[in-house]
């Protein structure tokens, strides 16, 4: 892999950014007369730093929910989305969502891929429950990488009012976290969204984001073909064409929320 590519897409001016989606997120609020932000907490870089920023902006008029499912999500991501709490002092509820689940797959036939992603429909209808009670904005944690290949729960994890990340591939989101603070034990981690015991992200998907990211900037970005591609980031034709692929067929779930790029 070409790793100029790859420091092209990290070297960003990341006070701008942050800049930038601040703005967005106060006129947002104004905007829809909306009294806050709430968000969906999960010990992730993604949602780390959609804390921080929400945080910084809302010292006050926000809410993280933390839902794990305790028969499958891993004990070390609740603590440390506990420790972002305690950290940055954050309004939260903690709701363990495996009773939920558990009471729809007594009347479902058993799928793990469809009660995986029925997870994050869940959390997305208890976002959305509070964000009613309360007149807050739902704040998703997608980003461009995952948007873009469509590596999300359509109406579970990709539901949200606003979507401040979504401009920023996988790889710039964990140097913007190095730029807020975000501490090592989450920006270290693997990425997973642990819709089923020992969930990856990349195990899943089949390739590093460093690979994904690279791909999607030259084709995307640089609006290059797929064999100039290939010979730019020296990464094999194959992976080049699946995360394309990826993107065609994922097209469906890509909804329009306001966003403060592009």
């Amino acid at each position: 892999m070409n790793q100029e590519i790859l420091n092209e897409i990290l070297n960003q001016d990341y006070t701008s950014i942050e800049k930038t989606i601040e703005e967005f997120l106060k006129n947002q609020v104004t905007k829809n007369n909306s009294k806050g932000l709430i968000f969906g907490l999960s010990g992730g870089v993604d949602s780390a730093i959609i804390a921080y920023l929400c945080h910084k902006v809302f010292q006050t008029k926000y809410m993280a929910l933390l839902m794990p499912d305790s028969r499958i999500s891993p004990k070390t991501e609740t603590e440390d989305a506990l420790m972002l709490v305690d950290k940055l002092k954050l309004d939260y509820k903690l709701i363990d969502i495996y009773p939920i689940i558990n009471q729809y797959s007594k009347y479902l036939e058993p799928s793990e891929k469809a009660l995986g992603n029925m997870r994050t429909r869940v959390r997305a209808n208890l976002l959305y429950y509070y964000a009613n009670l309360k007149n807050y904005l739902v704040v998703g944690s997608s980003d461009k990488s995952e948007y873009l290949i469509g590596y999300f729960t359509k109406f579970g994890d990709g539901s949200a009012d606003l979507l401040p990340i979504v401009s920023l591939y996988k790889t710039q989101v964990k140097k913007m976290g190095e730029y807020l603070g975000v501490p090592e034990s989450i920006l270290s981690k693997k990425s997973s969204p642990h819709l089923w015991l020992n969930h990856l992200a990349e195990e899943e998907i089949g390739m590093k984001y460093e690979e994904i990211d690279s791909i999607l900037y030259c084709l995307f970005h640089k609006k290059f073909s797929v064999e100039e591609t290939e010979k730019i980031t020296q990464i094999e034709k194959a992976s080049i064409d699946k995360v394309y692929k990826l993107y065609k067929n994922s097209q469906h779930k890509r909804i329009t929320p306001a966003r403060p790029f592009e």
